[in-house]
């Protein structure tokens, strides 16, 4: 049940308070293991992942679920983006994923070292083809998933924006299946300091086989991410009432 307004708004105070200092306890005891290797870096990060979730079904009642076919080997996986939550729980579920992601937050303290090191790609937003030909440049020769939000920004629940080029771009260089991401997570965690009970999901959808046409693969993805992320929301709503 929905935690009444006056106890929701202190309790995500306390929630945001007690994530940044894990943010920062886990990422400092954790970085001699992630200067050592790669896999180190992802094993920190996963355990963060599961204390963000653990901590916020405890505190806040969010429910959090991985939902559909999670790829394993090498893949391109392009995904709706509402809120920082449906970012750990991609984390939490691809066994060694590579967010592209602006290049700014690579300055960040404890959270900018361990992108770096999980060989996240940085893009430089506003950058136009030069920024899309070194996005696919520094996407090349790491194994795992890479991560892109083809719409570029975070959008509220309901909200849509134009699928960009540099999906298609990635997607063409890499020779990869492309597995599209639907979530509702925003409803849960919108923007903004105050988070809601509720139920938070992604779910991977079947992957789309290498070899697309750009356009084709544009608006195949358009095309199942956006009304399956219209499907989570009605489903959260039955749930929540």
């Amino acid at each position: 049940m929905p935690r009444p307004a006056l106890i929701q708004k202190p309790l995500s105070i306390l929630f945001a308070a007690q994530m940044y200092l894990a943010m920062g306890v886990v990422g400092l005891v954790m970085l001699p293991a992630a200067l050592i290797s790669r896999d180190g870096a992802i094993r920190a990060c996963k355990l963060f992942c599961g204390w963000v979730r653990f901590t916020a079904r405890l505190m806040l009642g969010i429910d959090t679920r991985i939902e559909g076919v999670v790829p394993t080997g090498p893949a391109l996986v392009a995904a709706k983006h509402q809120s920082f939550l449906d970012v750990l729980l991609i984390f939490a579920a691809l066994p060694r994923p590579r967010f592209v992601m602006k290049a700014e937050l690579l300055r960040m303290p404890v959270f900018g070292w361990y992108v770096r090191r999980l060989g996240c790609i940085p893009v430089a937003r506003g950058g136009g083809a030069a920024a899309v030909a070194a996005m696919v440049a520094a996407a090349r020769g790491e194994e795992g998933q890479v991560v892109i939000y083809p719409q570029g920004q975070r959008l509220r629940p309901g909200a849509t924006a134009p699928y960009k080029y540099g999906t298609a771009a990635l997607y063409a260089d890499l020779g990869l299946p492309c597995v599209p991401v639907a979530t509702e997570a925003g409803h849960v965690w919108p923007l903004g300091p105050w988070r809601k009970a509720g139920r938070a999901t992604v779910r991977f959808l079947p992957a789309l086989p290498p070899g697309l046409p750009p356009e084709d693969l544009l608006a195949r993805l358009q095309a199942v991410i956006d009304p399956e992320s219209e499907r989570l929301s009605h489903e959260h709503h039955r749930h929540a009432g």
